[in-house]
Formats: C-alpha cells, sequence, structure tokens
C-alpha cells in the first residue's frame, strides 16, 4: 500500500472574465516554492452560477477562494460569516471555509495597508486617496481602522465619495471628507499620502489620473493601486519630483500572502509570490 497522498488541498478564485487574472500564477508559485501539495484553480463564474459555485467549493471540500468582479458584494448572501472589515466595507473577496462553514474576509485593503507600511506608518497622516471604487472603499476603511489622522476622497461623483467618507468617519477613529473631482487635482500642502485607486493606468503606461503634478512635493508617498504595468506613468512623475514611489505589485501580492494565511495557516514568502507577476507584468523597477 503506498504511503503517496493524492488529494491535493483546493483553493482558487470565481470571477468573470478571468483569462487576466495572474492571482493563480502567484499563488500557486508560493506553494511550489513551500512544497505545499495545494491548487488554485481560476474559475470564470457567471453572476448566474455563483450560488452553484460557492455550493460546489463546499461539497468538494474546497479550504478557500477569492471573490473578484462582479461577485464581492453577491457572494455576502451565500456565507455564513464575515470579518469585521467585511462588514464595514460592504464586500468580500476572500472566503476560508472551515468545518463547513464560510467566512467572508476582505483582504484587498488589508493588502495595500502591508505594502504601504514597507514604506511608512499611515497613523496619523493625512491621505489624499483618488477615486471611490471598491478598491478605494476597502483602502479607506483599513486606513481608517489602522490610525489615519484624515483621508480626503476624491471622486467626479461626489456622493459616492462621500459615502466612503462617511463609512471611515463612523467606524473608525479617523476624519473623513469627500471633494468633487473637477479637472486636475490639486494636491495640499499637508498631505503625506497620495494614493490613486482608480482603474486610470491598467494597461497602458501613458495613461495618468488627472492631477496637478506640479503640486506633488519631495518627500510624499505616492503609490498606485495598478499592478499592470508596475511603473505607471503617475510613478514615474511622482519620483522625478522627488516622492517616494509605491506600486501596485505589493498590494496584489500582501493580499494574496493573507489570503493563504487564513486558508492554510501558513505564511507563504512575498518575494517569491511578487518574482512570479514581475516576470508577467515585467519589473518594477
Amino acid at each position: 500500500m503506498s504511503d503517496k497522498n493524492f488529494l491535493s488541498i483546493l483553493t482558487g478564485s470565481f470571477s468573470t472574465p478571468c483569462a487576466d487574472n495572474p492571482t493563480v500564477a502567484m499563488i500557486e508559485a508560493a506553494y511550489r516554492h513551500h512544497a505545499i501539495d495545494a491548487r488554485y484553480i481560476n474559475c470564470d463564474v457567471t453572476s448566474g452560477n455563483l450560488g452553484d459555485a460557492v455550493r460546489g467549493a463546499k461539497a468538494m471540500e474546497w479550504v478557500g477562494f477569492n471573490c473578484s468582479l462582479p461577485h464581492k458584494v453577491a457572494v455576502i448572501e451565500h456565507l455564513d460569516a464575515l470579518s469585521d472589515a467585511a462588514k464595514i466595507i460592504g464586500a468580500v473577496n476572500c472566503v476560508t471555509i472551515r468545518d463547513g462553514r464560510l467566512t467572508g474576509d476582505n483582504t484587498d485593503g488589508k493588502g495595500f495597508l502591508a505594502s504601504l507600511k514597507e514604506v511608512t506608518d499611515p497613523r496619523g497622516k493625512a491621505i489624499l486617496l483618488l477615486g471611490a471604487g471598491g478598491a478605494a472603499r476597502a483602502i479607506a476603511v483599513e486606513l481608517g481602522l489602522a490610525g489615519a489622522a484624515h483621508i480626503t476622497i476624491v471622486n467626479r461623483n461626489v456622493a459616492q465619495a462621500e459615502t466612503i467618507a462617511a463609512l471611515v468617519r463612523d467606524n473608525t477613529g479617523s476624519d473623513a471628507s469627500a471633494v468633487a473631482w473637477d479637472g486636475a487635482v490639486t494636491v495640499s500642502d499637508g498631505i503625506d499620502i497620495v494614493i490613486n485607486a482608480t482603474p486610470v493606468g491598467l494597461g497602458d503606461g501613458e495613461a495618468m489620473p488627472a492631477i496637478a503634478l506640479d503640486s506633488l512635493k519631495k518627500g510624499q508617498v505616492v503609490a498606485d493601486v495598478i499592478p499592470n504595468p508596475p511603473r505607471t506613468r503617475l510613478l514615474r512623475e511622482a519620483r522625478a519630483r522627488g516622492c517616494t514611489p509605491l506600486d501596485g505589485l505589493g498590494m496584489l501580492v500582501n493580499q494574496g500572502v493573507i489570503c493563504v494565511e487564513l486558508w492554510l495557516g501558513k505564511t507563504v514568502d512575498a518575494a517569491v509570490m511578487k518574482r512570479a507577476l514581475q516576470d508577467i507584468f515585467g519589473d518594477a523597477g
């Protein structure tokens, strides 16, 4: 009788479209590096099939899965519990299955926070956040929970920005306000950290959110959530002005590290995952 175990631990992702989602390459690189007998299966799941997919993962004894667009809110009705952050944010991107019980978490903001802390601590800082979508919401909440002094959320639809500002004010110890995005955003003197949480620049190395570059100050941290290309035009321009650039690879990698910790109780090597992404996207430089 062989003592070989032919049953791999199963994890994965439910989204649509999903062919360009690099998470599978990143997480399976970590599994291989640590000799963990696990697989990460990238599944194209339409909205109408989400419930069946979640039930299927539970039936097949997956230990967890990621949810990406368009399922981050819809998946909640299929879960048994939510983490505190997921409750506040109102969206889930990571589900852990333990003893048949499904718990949703949101690691987007946590991944960004872990990346940011490699260059600066947001506690007591004044932050300018561009955009008011799902990434901005998760980032704003985590920055609030981490003790940011004030978060200014800039968005063309100011009502969406105000919704996020209210979430921060009502659920964290931080202050927040909303500003309408009209023309090029000017970064005021007191801002410590500027964050692009819009999709502008994704897949386009020359696109850049409307920001007055001359208002950037030496020493400010300028972060972008865009992982591809890692060196966005905003980050290149910020570096040229003496700012500290922070690319989106760190956010993607760190949220993956947190997901694997939730699923397997193991901490994988972030550097291995980052190298896998750099091989795909090119070096952050």
